[in-house]
């Protein structure tokens, strides 16, 4: 069965959202989810629908393309797209991984593509690799007070100890239990990292990375010293 990735156009001039439609039908593993002229449609429509791919106008009335991907905490990878060649540096700077001068020829637009999936090879690569922790269920129980209440894995975004309690930062909400976070470790997936005594990560949140420290959105969560060495070779690893 042939993989399929879910794309977002955000553009506030018709003519250009068309164009990129056109040439993602072109492409059999793209879909097009939704179509919006500003920042503040986008927000909603990524609040509801899984996307993989965003295409995203830099220079947009109201709220700028680059302010409004800065802005998320959930990051999506991201092609931005622009009449103006200046603004591609703040394109890079936010780990976009390209961006497309307007008008946009197929054959360049091609190659953007080519970009993508390479990277998505690469976070899969990635999920897969010795040192995470062994595939287990997509939902898991957790007891909050006097009842269970389930958790969704997929939408849990990190994991952050408070000695006997630790809290799950999910995109929903935050949900506080009385549990180790090593023995919380045990219950979770192939898409977590530990990186700190006190932190556990879902890989494919994490929007960048120094030495030091991870980045989700505008949360930044140290690399604990014991654990350093086995994050950054996951890391390095992407690059190679």
């Amino acid at each position: 069965m042939p993989v399929n990735y879910t794309c977002l156009i955000v553009d506030d001039e018709p003519l250009a959202r068309e164009l990129i439609e056109e040439h993602v039908s072109n492409i059999p593993e793209l879909t097009v989810v939704g179509r919006c002229n500003n920042a503040l449609e986008a927000s909603s429509l990524l609040a509801k629908e899984r996307v993989d791919l965003l295409f995203l106008d830099i220079n947009m009335p109201v709220l700028k393309g680059i302010d409004f991907f800065r802005s998320l905490m959930v990051k999506p990878h991201v092609i931005f797209t622009t009449a103006h060649r200046e603004y591609a540096l703040e394109g890079f700077e936010v780990n976009a991984l390209d961006y497309l001068l307007k008008p946009i020829v197929f054959d360049r637009f091609f190659l953007a593509i080519q970009k993508f999936f390479k990277a998505v090879e690469k976070n899969g690569k990635m999920e897969m690799g010795n040192h995470f922790i062994a595939p287990k269920n997509t939902s898991i129980f957790v007891n909050k007070g006097h009842k269970k209440v389930k958790v969704h894995l997929d939408e849990v975004v990190y994991v952050e100890s408070f000695k006997d309690y630790i809290e799950i930062h999910t995109l929903s909400g935050d949900i506080r239990i009385k549990e180790n976070i090593g023995v919380f470790e045990k219950k979770l997936g192939n898409t977590f990292i530990r990186i700190h005594r006190s932190y556990i990560v879902q890989t494919k949140y994490i929007s960048g990375y120094t030495k030091m420290d991870i980045e989700i959105g505008e949360k930044e969560l140290p690399i604990g010293s014991s654990y350093r060495e086995k994050v950054l070779d996951v890391f390095k690893s992407l690059s190679e």
